[in-house]
């Protein structure tokens, strides 16, 4: 059988082995309603808190702050539309930045239609918002602001802190999707002035349907999903005890194993830039060089399509992406890549790489090998790069 190597680690991570075991006793042996007042259920209910307790230890938040949820989905759009529907005596406007997820895009694009105003701030060539442009958007309406912690495509951190104390000084809320930063670098949640955050479970090698939003005590936001009483009446629905289970132990095992893993990381990350950068011609890095998530790296490569080149690495059995998994199969460039000014041409052709625990120098050698082979046969088949050619020989 053919290795895989895989490298698309911010589309979804391989659930650890010790992760499993700890969720399988919920699903056969523990497997009361944690709702329930008879023993079965109080196992349940124990095993629901500990996981809660683990993430707020992890965050620097308060175990009653933390909401089990099925995803970062649903977290960002329990953000906003409740946090929309609670404070619109106070106000109908939100900003957030032109490079976050269609999670938060999307629920934005709603909100227009019900009435609310949104800002959409630009960001830098290297993505990172302009906080210029962040204050100067600040209305005595606005009532959120909800910005990414990291960008899931480019893997650029933004200043997450200098948006907290902008929001904290003019009385706003503030909103961070950190489904690709929680887990990968250190979070603390009152240091950032951070309202609410969302993650979720299977970006940090945890389970696929479950995850959080972390709501601080104070913000009046209601019930996004209505029904039963649980999740103290703001969730409502049985809880799923086995993903949160797995959640918990996936989020401890992170929080711990996080110094020593993302420093593999970002050197096997700076290794394959350097390489691609040197030994690849006509090709750029998407983000900022440094003050990116440690497992990211995302190139454009001038004169291919994006597409071909992750169907050639495919039968090489290297899994990528050329940007977000939820924007799979569409025809149109990425809004992030355009957001930090590349033209259509150039954002065609882009290649998302993302590293994982498991990976290692041989794989990154081998992926390097096996992209500048790509590349060249690609651009060999391209009327536009032979034009290009022709053009730098005459010069």
């Amino acid at each position: 059988m053919k290795k895989i190597i895989y490298l698309d680690n911010a589309a979804t991570t391989r659930t650890a082995p010790e992760v499993v075991d700890a969720m399988l006793p919920y699903f056969t042996e523990f497997y009361g309603n944690a709702s329930t007042v008879y023993e079965l259920g109080a196992n349940s209910k124990k095993a629901m808190n500990e996981a809660r307790g683990t993430i707020a230890d992890i965050l620097g938040a308060q175990e009653n702050e933390i909401y089990f949820t099925a995803g970062g989905s649903e977290s960002d759009n329990w953000a906003l539309k409740a946090t929309a529907e609670a404070y619109r005596s106070k106000g109908n406007h939100i900003i957030t930045s032109k490079i976050e997820h269609h999670a938060i895009l999307h629920t934005c694009e709603y909100l227009e239609k019900n009435g609310f105003e949104v800002t959409y701030v630009d960001v830098d060539e290297n993505g990172k918002i302009k906080l210029s442009e962040l204050k100067k958007a600040i209305r005595p309406t606005t009532i959120l602001i909800s910005v990414m912690y990291a960008n899931n495509e480019i893997g650029t951190i933004q200043p997450i802190k200098e948006i907290g104390e902008i929001a904290h000084e003019n009385g706003i809320l503030f909103h961070t999707d950190a489904v690709q930063a929680f887990g990968q670098i250190p979070i603390n949640v009152d240091e950032c002035h951070i309202d609410m955050l969302s993650a979720s479970g299977h970006k940090l090698n945890g389970p696929k349907g479950i995850g959080f939003l972390y709501i601080r005590k104070g913000v009046k936001i209601r019930s996004f999903i209505h029904g039963g009483a649980q999740e103290r009446k703001r969730r409502a629905g049985t809880e799923n005890i086995p993903g949160i289970v797995g959640l918990g132990v996936a989020a401890r095992r992170a929080a711990d194993t996080m110094q020593e893993r993302t420093a593999k990381e970002s050197q096997l990350r700076d290794y394959l830039i350097d390489r691609v950068l040197r030994e690849v011609p006509y090709t750029r890095l998407n983000g900022d060089r440094y003050d990116r998530l440690p497992n990211n790296v995302n190139f454009s490569f001038q004169f291919i399509e994006g597409e071909s080149l992750l169907i050639m690495l495919d039968m090489e059995g290297i899994c990528g992406s050329s940007g977000s998994a939820c924007t799979s199969g569409s025809l149109d460039p990425s809004h992030v890549l355009l957001a930090i000014g590349l033209p259509h041409e150039i954002a065609h052709g882009s290649l998302r790489l993302t590293l994982g625990e498991e990976t290692t120098k041989e794989d990154i050698d081998f992926v390097i090998e096996t992209i500048k082979k790509i590349v060249e046969r690609l651009r060999s088949m391209s009327p536009l790069y032979e034009d290009f050619v022709k053009k730098q020989a005459r010069k």
